[in-house]
């Protein structure tokens, strides 16, 4: 029992009473003096028409829950809460370094280096502060399995907020999946194999699935960010060594079959956007950042599996930092020696054919990884649902694994099948980013910052009339605002994107034979 605990019994929620919780250093850096504040609500049902067992369980406090969480799993065969900071780490790691990072120095090429930078920091400490107020709430809340427990908790226990949040997870997980089949099929130059090899990379990815708990998949993270990292530092190196970017011309040219004038000319970097900058390209570079750093979707389930939920804030600052810097070096050197008018997305394509091959060759295992990861989260959404209270969740069972199986196969098949409907690359990013990561990255937590303060019995800008909550009440109106400016202005100019690059004719036909081999 933590020092804080106090009586395993407590009221589960009440919003008059005045916060007593230490606000100190721990909340930034978690650890075992962690204060735990007050529920915004009572348990919510496990499974629709359920609800807890008796009414004094729903009256647990945070600690007592976590603690008979520990004591239910202790002898099964298959134990959930398993990981440590590290092992939480080594998924962040899996789930942030990936082939993303190499659309920062597409975006570097449209938003200026310098803005460029500045936005990467800024992402980095907005996506830091948000996952923070997740893991706040995951501490008052031990029984929330997933984001939709939150959706559903944050918007007054409705069932429709559960459904809809759910929507948008799951189609979220499969796109990502999508995505990692979609590149995974762009590693041939063989015209005739790109839907052979994305079959194959799906194949494969399912086999690698099917570990069913996150201690497991942490061993593969922490391969997959090593290969990753050595990917695109190779990257930056073969941009700086090389004598000229792939396409390069020296005086300028036209395409003999378009007519249209090719890229020439030593390689142009911009420290501020080209007055050529239009709104849409702008805001897409921006959700391609944004992408890459928002995943807080998942952050849910990977703390529902950890030991001790108050050591989450060490894993995730630890990958922040790593994020900063791993990200801005590898966007602003490729960028550097690659410039605006030979630029690619993901920036392999810049390379050298011999030099492209070799880097993108270390990227094969995280591109597996990250889908891997993201249909785990999936299908574990729709396992502990359903075999809730099962012995079938906790015991290796012929049903559980084949059910298991099954849920992992029916997203695997999805994802192929949009992968090879939907064949591009940047512009998904930035839809994803629009549609998802406006509520996921954005909206939720400022939401969920509110209803925390409010369960303390104070709402910042109305009775905490501290400096301190002053300022975090206003930041959590613009992440709020931020999120709704993304749904809408972004979701346009990404639509817009993508009508402009099928006009251009630089978008592949869906189930092509022709290479999409980047």
């Amino acid at each position: 029992m933590h020092p804080d605990s106090g009586s395993d019994m407590q009221p589960p929620f009440e919003d008059g009473a005045m916060d007593s919780k230490s606000r100190g250093w721990s909340e930034w850096f978690g650890g075992p003096n962690t204060a735990v504040g007050r529920r915004i609500a009572p348990r919510i049902a496990p499974v629709a028409g359920e609800f807890p067992d008796s009414d004094s369980e729903s009256r647990l406090t945070s600690d007592a829950i976590l603690e008979k969480q520990l004591a239910e799993e202790a002898g099964n065969a298959i134990q959930y809460r398993t990981c440590s900071w590290q092992k939480t780490a080594a998924l962040l790691f899996s789930e942030y370094i990936c082939l993303a990072i190499m659309s920062f120095p597409w975006s570097y090429s449209i938003l200026g280096l310098v803005p460029g930078l500045i936005l990467t920091v800024v992402q980095a400490l907005i996506v830091l502060y948000t996952s923070l107020i997740l893991w706040q709430f995951c501490l008052r809340h031990p029984e929330v399995r997933d984001v939709c427990d939150i959706g559903q908790m944050l918007f007054w226990n409705k069932k429709w907020a559960w459904w809809f949040t759910a929507a948008m997870f799951v189609l979220n997980n499969t796109f990502i999946q999508y995505v990692n089949t979609l590149i995974g099929g762009e590693t041939n130059a063989i015209s005739c194999q790109t839907v052979t090899i994305g079959l194959i990379v799906t194949i494969i990815s399912w086999f690698a699935s099917l570990p069913r708990t996150f201690g497991v998949l942490s061993h593969l993270g922490t391969g997959s960010a090593i290969f990753t990292f050595i990917s695109v530092i190779l990257a930056v190196i073969f941009a700086g060594v090389e004598s000229h970017p792939a396409g390069y011309s020296l005086l300028p040219a036209t395409d003999p079959l378009t007519g249209k004038a090719l890229p020439s000319g030593a390689p142009i970097v911009t420290l501020i956007p080209l007055a050529s900058t239009t709104f849409v390209n702008g805001l897409n570079a921006f959700l391609n950042i944004s992408y890459t750093f928002i995943g807080q979707i998942t952050l849910p389930s990977f703390i529902a599996e950890m030991k001790e939920p108050r050591d989450f804030p060490k894993a995730l600052w630890a990958c922040t930092i790593l994020e900063i810097i791993v990200f801005s070096i590898v966007g602003g050197g490729v960028y550097a020696y690659t410039g605006n008018q030979y630029m690619t997305s993901p920036a392999f394509g810049s390379l050298q054919p011999l030099y492209k091959k070799i880097a993108f060759s270390f990227m094969i295992p995280t591109i597996i990884f990250l889908g891997v990861l993201y249909a785990s989260v999936s299908a574990r959404f729709v396992f502990l649902r359903i075999f809730h209270n099962s012995r079938h969740k906790s015991e290796n069972t012929v049903v559980g694994w084949a059910s298991w199986a099954a849920i992992l196969l029916v997203t695997w098949i999805l994802a192929f099948i949009i992968a090879n409907s939907i064949p591009f690359f940047s512009s998904l990013l930035s839809l994803l980013s629009s549609l998802f990561d406006s509520f996921f990255g954005f909206i939720f937590w400022g939401v969920a910052y509110f209803r925390m303060r409010k369960a303390d019995g104070h709402v910042s800008l109305f009775r905490d009339r501290t400096l301190r909550g002053w300022f975090e009440g206003l930041v959590n109106i613009i992440i709020i605002l931020t999120g709704v400016f993304v749904l809408t202005v972004g979701t346009y100019a990404t639509i817009q994107g993508i009508i402009d690059e099928y006009a251009a004719g630089t978008v592949g036909r869906p189930f092509s034979c022709a290479s999409n081999g980047i």
